[in-house]
């Protein structure tokens, strides 16, 4: 079993390293997609590979399947510039890579490291993700957020996790809000959805009472409600943008991470 390990980047000089390093002796290729960095990413990335295009920002589906096409090897491992294998999760493919798995693909659970912590509840864990796929059995698909790995085939699990350091603070959290609630309304916009009162005003107190209760976010401390009050907030400026972009008929285009 061979493997080609993905990353797409843009502005990642600060977070890429520690990705790379944690692929060391489980990929046998390593592939980087940037999106025209104005930083170090490109020349951090060449330390590690040979193997690093630029090509200008589409979507995360579009910049994700551009470089599958790029890898070699019939398995893919997909890693964000913000993720690394865990050690536990290294041993396990690196057990995958003595035989031939009979299965298109495997998931892993991903686990964020926030404020200060490990977030174990909250809907942020387990938060199972399919990142070892064959190439020829799976495609990324999604125009705006949230990308999503279609796969044909029999999927299997593994137990390692993703380490996910996806924000540095709350107020790199609440920019990253800011950001993605606009693809968010956008989305909502072309599927000619519209933002009612129940959206401004229930719906984010409901993702607050999931997140802190139901997902027992209460058991994160701080962080967790940290988390449930930002899962809240994140849909109410999401709708909120919705109802803007309706009253101005102006349309967001997707940028980059």
């Amino acid at each position: 079993m061979e493997i080609s390990a993905v990353i797409i980047t843009f502005n990642e000089e600060k977070r890429l390293e520690p990705a790379l390093k944690s692929l060391a002796g489980v990929a046998s290729e390593i592939i980087v997609v940037d999106s025209f960095s104005s930083d170090g990413t490109v020349k951090l990335a060449r330390k590690y590979t040979k193997q690093v295009f630029q090509r200008q920002w589409t979507n995360f589906s579009d910049q994700k399947n551009f470089a599958n096409k790029k890898s070699s090897f019939p398995w893919i491992l997909s890693l964000d510039a913000d993720e690394r294998l865990s050690p536990e999760l290294r041993e396990e493919i690196l057990q995958l890579k003595n035989g031939e798995p009979d299965c298109s693909a495997f998931s892993m659970p991903r686990q964020v490291f926030y404020l200060g912590k490990w977030i174990r509840h909250s809907g942020w864990y387990p938060d199972r993700k399919i990142r070892l796929f064959q190439k020829d059995k799976a495609f990324w698909e999604g125009e705006y957020i949230h990308e999503k790995l279609v796969v044909e085939g029999k999927l299997e699990k593994l137990r390692g996790v993703i380490h996910h350091f996806t924000y540095r603070n709350i107020s790199d959290h609440l920019a990253r809000v800011d950001k993605f609630s606009e693809l968010g309304a956008q989305k909502l916009y072309t599927q000619k959805k519209k933002c009612r009162l129940y959206h401004l005003v229930f719906l984010p107190v409901f993702r607050f009472t999931k997140s802190f209760f139901l997902k027992a976010g209460f058991l994160d401390g701080y962080a967790g409600f940290i988390i449930s009050v930002l899962h809240g907030y994140a849909i109410f400026v999401r709708y909120a943008k919705l109802r803007e972009i309706w009253k101005k008929g102006e349309r967001i285009e997707p940028f980059p991470d």
